[in-house]
């Protein structure tokens, strides 16, 4: 029997159902997108990882400028030389409870990106791990056996993986540096491989005078950059320039101490870019194995003799700064025009700065050799050939003698020199690099192949030293022309 109050508790009990009915099929629609969202982000771990990872760098972010809020509370309680406030300690400890909460979001964030990216991991199929051996096969070619194959590749084959492959580099080769790649197409040629390059840049005593002796300093990295290096500044009045300008004074006791300072300066050295190039025969060059000793011999020359010339020669613009220009070198007037005397070559090694060891050497041009053979000391014997059976001695006055025939001619200042070439420095920069081109010599089936290097150097001296007694000496001695 429906009674009035029977029919209002039935309607309220059907509105609630339907109320009911309508939240929860909310929520399960709700839930259903997420779900649905959920597993899109499963299925592509790609856009989990970059959500995660938007969520992680925020959270980072936050600590970041709270553990900053909490440095700049302790340092201006420092710099007042106080402990913190009460409402400083407040604060602190609130800063220090927002960072512990966000320390385990970040763990919790860092563990399920770490695992999301090893779903993102390709993996090989079962196929690949089944173990299946392959029959051995050769290791693909990673260097040239010698320079005349190099160069047979720069021309004929630019293409050969040879000149991309660097030992210990990686797979990307966009990630090496120009100064580590053989293919250089920045710099317009090929840089000469490691294993060639002191093949080129070997320079024995008999073929170089300069490099094999100097202070060589590799070019490092970047390779080209200038180097700049201090040096006590031994220039001035003795005996205090012996040690940079410190003066050294006896006083008695109580006495006020004198104030003293050593004086420095700074070497700077700037490697310049030189280049040579050499003609041959493509006929020679492709047959490699016979060339390859022909191009290293003329290559090996041209740098040789390029570097002996400017660190003898070079007046230091756009090029090293050879001894016969520097301000180190001692001259000793001669007592002839155009010869060399015995008086001349003792007065050289009389102001040779002697501080043991037999390193200096004469540089001398061939023409000299006459005058050379025919000393003769005051009782007129014979002091470098005793007789006409035996060859030349390999040294004067102790020194050995190197007859260079890129000196200034016979009779000229600085055509003999007696110089110690460890007070030389050698820079090193970028390079060799070689290029090698058709076009030029198209119609002759000729190749111009082109080599560049960077390099410079100097003497670390900038005048000749007085010795404490006032006694000037050099490392490097020079032969001048007549006095007057």
């Amino acid at each position: 029997m429906f009674t009035k109050r029977n029919v209002v508790l039935f309607a309220a009990a059907a509105t609630a159902f339907i109320v009911g009915s309508l939240i929860w099929s909310h929520y399960d629609a709700m839930a259903v997108a997420a779900a649905g969202g959920l597993k899109m982000l499963i299925a592509n771990p790609p856009a989990l990882a970059a959500t995660l990872g938007g969520n992680l760098n925020a959270l980072l972010e936050r600590r970041s400028a709270i553990v900053a809020e909490m440095g700049a509370l302790l340092d201006k309680a420092e710099k007042e030389d106080r402990d913190l406030s009460a409402e400083e300690i407040a604060a602190y400890d609130k800063l220090k409870g927002e960072k512990a909460s966000l320390d385990t979001r970040i763990a919790r964030l860092e563990d399920v990106s770490a695992s999301t990216a090893q779903l993102a991991q390709a993996r090989p199929a079962i196929a690949a791990r089944s173990g299946i051996v392959h029959p051995p096969a050769p290791e693909a070619a990673r260097e040239f056996e010698n320079i005349g194959q190099f160069m047979h590749a720069v021309r004929f084959n630019p293409n050969d993986q040879r000149l991309n492959f660097v030992e210990s580099a990686g797979s990307n080769a966009d990630d090496l540096s120009a100064e580590m790649r053989m293919d250089n197409q920045t710099q317009g040629g090929f840089m000469v491989p490691t294993q060639l390059r002191t093949t080129i840049m070997s320079v024995p005593a008999q073929d170089a005078l300069v490099r094999p002796r100097a202070q060589v300093i590799e070019a490092g990295s970047p390779p080209d950059a200038g180097v700049t290096m201090p040096a006590l500044d031994q220039t001035g009045q003795n005996p205090a320039n012996m040690f940079g300008g410190i003066q050294v004074s006896w006083i008695g006791e109580g006495d006020e101490k004198p104030e003293t300072d050593a004086k420095l300066r700074e070497i700077s050295l700037v490697p310049k870019e030189v280049a040579g190039f050499v003609t041959i025969t493509d006929k020679l060059l492709r047959n490699w194995q016979a060339s390859s000793s022909f191009i290293e011999g003329l290559l090996r020359g041209g740098v040789t003799a390029a570097e002996d010339f400017a660190f003898l020669r070079g007046d230091g613009v756009a090029r090293p700064l050879g001894i016969l220009n520097a301000g180190a070198v001692y001259y000793v007037n001669r007592a002839t025009a155009n010869h060399v005397t015995y008086a001349d070559v003792v007065g050289m090694v009389a102001r040779l700065l002697m501080r043991g060891g037999t390193s200096p050497v004469w540089s001398m041009p061939q023409a000299a050799l006459p005058d050379i053979a025919s000393l003769k000391d005051e009782a007129g014997r014979y002091i470098w050939k005793p007789d006409a059976r035996d060859g030349f001695a390999g040294t004067l006055l102790g020194y050995p003698v190197r007859w260079n025939n890129r000196s200034v001619g016979l009779g000229t200042k600085g055509d003999i020199i007696l110089a110690d070439w460890s007070y030389y420095l050698i820079k090193d920069g970028s390079g060799p690099f070689v290029a090698a081109s058709e076009h030029v010599k198209f119609t002759s089936n000729k190749t111009v192949i082109k080599i560049f290097w960077n390099v410079d150097g100097a003497p670390w001296l900038t005048a000749p030293i007085k010795e404490e007694n006032g006694y000037q000496v050099s490392p490097f001695v020079g032969l001048d022309v007549p006095a007057g």
